[in-house]
């Protein structure tokens, strides 16, 4: 049997007007910042006029440990919430918009796949509406305001060599990870070494998707630490004299994006933090929106649960004051077997065994979700290699760990495909099991923060610090950002630093090698092991691919 390809699929949705799929929320015409006829933003005043209203109920979507196989969490996030919209019930769906970086390197997009998708899904892939330029232009303006500060005579008495404000762009490009700046002569000021991280990293991507509103923001902006002096006293950005101008460039970034789903439900679009080197969730305003608006609201954090779900519930819920009422794990035959040691190459067979040697990795993610006081379902995303009796296993190995796991054709029927699940989700939630708290307290120490993660999610044996760290833990404590959550930067591949051990590995050393005080967006940065916050291209990356056909259209794009 052939099957249409996701962006053939796209091309064929029969969209609406973005007024009418705005509509269907209660949002005026007048409050829409249309960008074309199938997207457009909301505005700030309507987002005021909500305030008051009561909630929706909050569903999470994450996933096991992923793999080359893929899982498909955007694309059963997009299913769910058109599955829920079938049964009845008002529904949004909130994910992140795509970097540049992988779209163009080989991870793909991000709206989703098969008949599960947000549209347009071209536009979203690639520019979207410009926030992520926006942001872009932000954290290059402070960058580019530091060093013109320090060539008009330094009035801060900036040491040049504790400048931690890096540049950013939104790309894979490795040649920039260390770089010199200012070389060429005294026009071009004082030869110094930086970098640039991706766009996905910058501080400024975390602080929109976190910020409240545009006074939140400009006051993050402002408490970004940019650089110190001699005497260690830390520089901000307000210091700098550059948050009005950011938020100035950001105004308009900060407003969610609206657009549909194939089925023409509401979605929200909105930010892009990764989630293996920052908290990996999209906006928060989009969210508590989506909230207002609708009776259930269907988000996902990115890669699996022990990145993306760990930060959601530790970094988002905590700092936004929302919680799930269920979490829905994704899993996948596919992504079984290679998590029980199977090659890529070698899916195509039936292997029960070797779907039963990945459960442990399955095992491992419900235990960690029901540790947050949250009920869990399993989804099972289809594939048509599938065998009943691998299906079978999965259910098994999530009956062990007192979970459900539902089967689901989403990719394949759209919404008929989880019509089970989205009633099993209502379900649970009318049931009121859920009873949410972070895996910490804010007033546990910060070392001892990064020790319950890895210890209680990644299942370590002990952190490995090395004193220089420490030391930087604690002047953070001394200084008052004691409270802030921690962002574990790692490979998303493993429960360990090493992205080739698959699995639920135990009794590990989690080594960190650099911790990052994020003061702006309000949580520590605490890189492991080989972990890179500016990524590189594949040897044959997805660009080698992408072009314009006869007519005009994008062809390799997904």
């Amino acid at each position: 049997m052939s099957y249409k390809t996701d962006i053939e699929i796209a091309r064929a949705a029969n969209k609406q007007p973005i007024q009418k799929i705005a509509a269907k929320l209660g949002i005026p015409d007048a409050d829409l910042v249309p960008y074309g006829h199938d997207k457009a933003k909301i505005g700030q005043d309507f987002i005021n006029s909500l305030q008051g209203r009561e909630d929706g109920k909050l569903i999470l979507v994450t996933a096991i440990t992923p793999t080359p196989a893929g899982e498909g969490k955007t694309t059963t996030t997009v299913g769910l919430a058109d599955g829920m919209n079938r049964i009845g019930k008002k529904t949004a769906v909130c994910i992140r918009e795509a970097s540049l970086g992988p779209c163009f390197g080989m991870k793909g997009g991000a709206a989703g796949g098969g008949y599960a998708q947000v549209v347009p899904m071209e536009e979203m892939n690639l520019h979207f509406t410009g926030d992520f330029h926006a942001i872009t232009s932000a954290h290059n303006l402070l960058s580019a305001m530091i060093d013109n500060h320090i060539y008009w005579g330094n009035e801060l008495e900036i040491d040049e060599r504790r400048i931690v404000w890096k540049r950013v762009m939104d790309m894979n490009d490795r040649a920039l990870r260390d770089t010199v700046v200012s070389l060429g002569g005294v026009a071009n000021g004082f030869p110094r070494q930086t970098g640039f991280d991706i766009t996905v990293a910058s501080e400024v991507m975390a602080i929109l998707c976190l910020a409240n509103d545009l006074t939140d923001l400009q006051k993050r902006l402002g408490d970004i630490i940019v650089a110190y002096t001699r005497a260690r006293t830390p520089i901000y950005a307000r210091d700098i004299g550059a948050d009005g101008a950011m938020t100035v460039l950001l105004r308009d970034a900060m407003q969610p994006n609206l657009v549909q789903t194939l089925e023409n439900n509401p979605a929200f679009v909105h930010g892009g933090p990764f989630a293996n080197i920052a908290h990996g969730c999209n906006s928060v305003t989009a969210t508590k929106t989506a909230l207002k608006l609708a009776d259930y609201v269907v988000t996902e954090a990115g890669f699996g649960a022990d990145l993306g779900a760990e930060k959601f519930m530790n970094i988002k819920c905590r700092k936004a004051g929302i919680a799930p009422e269920v979490v829905v794990l994704v899993a996948t035959v596919r992504a079984m077997k290679m998590n029980g040691g199977v090659a890529k190459a070698d899916l195509g067979g039936e292997s029960v065994q070797a779907v039963l040697d990945g459960g442990p990795n399955l095992a491992r993610h419900i235990n960690n979700l029901k540790s947050f006081g949250v009920p869990v379902v399993v989804a099972i995303n289809h594939f048509v290699t599938d065998t009943d009796a691998e299906v079978a296993a999965i259910n098994d190995i999530a009956a062990a760990q007192g979970a459900e796991a539902i089967l689901c054709r989403h990719w394949e029927l759209g919404s008929e495909g989880t019509v089970d699940l989205a009633n099993r989700v209502v379900e649970i939630i009318d049931e009121g099991g859920a009873n949410f708290a972070p895996l910490y307290a804010d007033d546990l120490g910060l070392l001892e923060k990064i020790e319950v993660i890895a210890k209680q999610i990644y299942h370590a044996s002990d952190v490995v610090a090395d004193k220089k760290i420490r030391d930087q833990l604690t002047a953070w404590e001394d200084a008052g950002y004691g409270h802030l959550p921690v962002c574990m930067a790692k490979t998303q591949y493993s429960f360990t630093t090493d992205a080739s051990v698959r699995g639920a590995p135990t009794g590990h050393s989690f080594p960190i090698r650099e911790v990052r005080l994020s003061a702006g967006a309000g949580f520590i940065v605490v890189i492991c092991g080989a972990i890179m916050t500016m990524p590189g291209l594949p040897r044959k990356p997805a660009a080698l691919a992408i072009g314009l056909n006869d007519a005009g259209e994008v062809e390799g794009l997904f």
